[in-house]
């Protein structure tokens, strides 16, 4: 099952054993984030697949250029884990796929379209995920000191953070939501300019909580992890399609600057003894 929501300011998708949540928020006048979800069963398990991109919105077409991406992404990520193929390699495969289907849209004065960019590939026992830019992946867990966020921000601000900055100092500076890693047609060849490589890590979940995917809408509001847990748990261990509408309604309610995008995969792994 694959489904990736054609209305744009408002979508929803609910698998039942995932949700994900898109909104324009108040500012902007359409939504250029763009979100999609998909089950399936694996060798191994059932799978969930999640893309979200959040298209940059100093570039022509964002909002069709995060919806290419998702597009071609989400399809090709199934159909690998349906399979049993390696995750690593079939990440990257579908992140080049959607990068060339960014670089294909047409634009009469010769710019190109951008996005970020992340997937999770949720099967039993271990994500695999892979992003270039300033979406997010979180582990939200149960009990939430235990939460942490899963991805570092290809951007100002995450290389300010790398080097030893404190987050709140480094998204003081003005130029904190600069990218400096994207999906399109300016981005080099992703397999041969390392500067620009996508991220690829795995994660295996252990104990209660959920996988949350999320554009910057949302962790702009509520970057910690801990914090996003209290809002998300414990109603989206059981209810993600409720928690994820919470969560945007946070942002909302908080400004809704920015489009936002939450998507939560709930985990019942039995913690190690």
């Amino acid at each position: 099952m694959i489904n990736i929501p054609p209305v744009r300011d408002h979508g929803e998708v609910d698998l039942g054993t995932a949700a994900g949540v898109s909104d324009k928020g108040l500012r902007h006048l359409r939504n250029e984030d763009a979100m999609g979800l998909a089950s399936g069963q694996a060798p191994d398990g059932p799978v969930v697949v999640a893309v979200v991109c959040d298209g940059v919105s100093s570039s022509p077409r964002p909002d069709e250029a995060s919806l290419a991406a998702t597009e071609a992404a989400v399809p090709l990520l199934l159909a690998a884990a349906q399979a049993g193929e390696d995750l690593t390699a079939a990440s990257l495969t579908a992140v080049v796929a959607a990068r060339e289907s960014v670089a294909g849209l047409p634009d009469a004065a010769g710019d190109t379209s951008a996005t970020t960019f992340i997937s999770a590939v949720a099967g039993v026992g271990e994500v695999t995920l892979c992003w270039l830019g300033d979406s997010r992946a979180y582990w939200l867990a149960d009990p939430a000191p235990q939460s942490r966020q899963l991805t570092h921000d290809d951007s100002v601000a995450g290389g300010m953070v790398a080097a030893g900055l404190a987050a709140e100092e480094a998204m003081d500076s003005p130029y904190a939501h600069v990218l400096t890693r994207w999906l399109g047609g300016e981005a080099a060849d992703l397999a041969g300019d390392p500067d620009r490589a996508p991220h690829v890590e795995q994660f295996s979940p252990s104990g209660v909580g959920v996988l949350l995917v999320c554009s910057d809408g949302l962790w702009n509001y509520l970057p910690e992890p801990a914090d996003l847990a209290g809002l998300a748990l414990p109603k989206a261990l059981t209810d993600p399609l409720g928690a994820a509408a919470d969560m945007v309604s946070f942002a909302v309610d908080a400004g809704g600057a920015d489009n936002i995008t939450a998507v939560i995969i709930p985990y019942h792994t039995p913690a190690p003894s």
